[in-house]
């Protein structure tokens, strides 16, 4: 099923990295880095090492009677250490006793998910640059693009285009700087044996982690963090506001996208956005994957925090929860991110149809320039109650509220008609948009 859905859902590069065959591989690493730092602090001859070491690899292991033993033991550790052990044993009998030496199964699979993490996270990273320069160029391009700014879902007053999409920036930068922290903070090694004091790696378990730390390229925790699961919550959580931050993209896209309003569309190409049953039918394909995606991570996240309350010195169940799920998070996340680069290159926009909204209210969407304006001779409340019985008049009558206001006693006895003509000028209705697209961009970098 899963891979029927993985042109719609994921990113194929991230997936990769979740296969069996991929965490197994890591898995292997650690097993790799134990013997080579145990041989470097003198616990294992040199030999021993280098026979273990070449066993780590993924021909060595069946990977379907993995599956079937994993049910055992309770995790794929075992059967695994079970298969390796087999392997270096046909090299060198001598070399198999020292196979996963001092090290548990939770030492192993949380190093290895923290291997797989960082290498997803480092793709993620890629394509929310991606997306981040598409929508610096978008902004460029529709900085002065008018469009009407909504409010609960109904006509507010004018925006531009460039003003919507640094909004949907400012969230993508600040996403792109969560995960660049974690890149640097969260990427720890776990080893720390039964119950987290490497008791048994002869007094040398401290440099023997220093140096699998150094050949992994992980940071070194000040102690193991068996049941202290902040640092893959941080991870979770942080994942959860980037896809997010992209269904909140894919919203507005979709909204726009809508018949009524079509003032944006998803790029074009043929076949995308059909209907089974409708010729007609150009639908949000796109947005619809990355809105489903953000549907799906909230309530797994809520899984990930959860577990963090963990028993003793290793957890029985919530640790186990968080396999499946935090790979979950991070491969529809990971899809998320995905679309909204597809989704945002090449975005086709309808300036003739933003304008054309704008005019649909008939001039309500300047009322409240009129009443700022006014409130200033006759004060805000008489002001404000003023324009909103001019403009039910307007709705009432269908006329355009200029004309209601030109004909009005009071307003003109205050405003002029040049004064009038310029508060319905949507150039000056727009306040500090362009200013704050500078402040975006000036963050950004570009």
């Amino acid at each position: 099923m899963q891979n029927l859905y993985e042109n719609i859902f994921y990113d194929k590069q991230v997936n990769e990295l979740f296969t069996d065959e991929s965490l197994i591989k890591y898995m292997l690493r650690f097993e790799a880095a134990l013997t080579v730092a145990q041989a470097q602090q003198g616990m294992t001859p040199a030999s021993v090492a280098k026979t273990i070491e070449e066993c780590c690899i993924i021909d060595n292991i069946k990977i379907e009677q993995l599956v079937e033993d994993a049910a055992l033991g309770g995790n794929i550790n075992i059967p695994l250490i079970q298969q390796l052990t087999e392997a270096v044993k046909k090299k060198n009998a001598e070399a198999a006793k020292y196979v996963h030496y001092g090290a548990t199964s939770q030492d192993v699979i949380d190093t290895a998910l923290i291997l797989q993490l960082r290498d997803a996270l480092k793709l993620i990273d890629e394509n929310l640059q991606h997306l981040i320069s598409q929508l610096v160029i978008l902004i460029e391009k529709h900085r002065y693009t008018l469009m009407i700014g909504r409010t609960f879902m109904q006509h507010a007053t004018p925006i531009t285009f460039g003003f919507k999409i640094a909004g949907w920036l400012d969230g993508m930068l600040r996403s792109k700087k969560r995960i660049e922290k974690l890149l640097v903070e969260n990427f720890v090694l776990q080893a720390g044996g039964a119950v987290g004091t490497l008791s048994t790696m002869q007094g040398k378990g401290l440099p023997v982690a220093e140096t699998m730390a150094e050949i992994l390229q992980l940071k070194m925790p000040s102690i193991p963090w068996h049941t202290q699961r902040d640092r893959l919550a941080e991870i979770a959580a942080t994942l959860g506001i980037v896809t997010g931050s992209t269904g909140k993209i894919a919203k507005d896209i979709s909204l726009l996208m809508q018949t009524e309003i079509a003032e944006v569309f998803e790029p074009s190409a043929k076949g995308k956005g059909g209907s089974s049953t409708m010729p007609h039918k150009r639908n949000p394909v796109g947005c619809v994957a990355i809105l489903a995606n953000a549907a799906r991570v909230p309530a797994l996240v809520s899984v990930m925090l959860s577990t963090m309350i963990q028993d003793h010195e290793r957890a029985a169940g919530n640790w186990h929860a968080e396999w499946e799920t935090l790979a979950d998070i991070v491969r529809l996340t990971a899809g998320a991110v995905h679309q909204a680069v597809i989704i945002t290159n090449g975005l086709e926009i309808n300036k003739e149809q933003m304008l054309h909204n704008l005019e649909q209210t008939k001039g309500l969407i300047y009322a409240e320039n009129i009443s700022i304006a006014l409130a200033k001779h006759i004060g805000k409340a008489d002001a404000h109650n003023l324009m909103e019985q001019i403009c039910k008049d307007a709705q009432n009558r269908k006329m355009h509220v200029k004309d209601l206001i030109s004909g009005n006693t009071i307003i003109n006895r205050y405003l002029s008609q040049d004064e009038i003509e310029n508060l319905f000028s949507t150039q000056h209705s727009t306040g500090l948009c362009d200013e704050f697209i500078n402040r975006v961009l000036s963050v950004s970098g570009f």
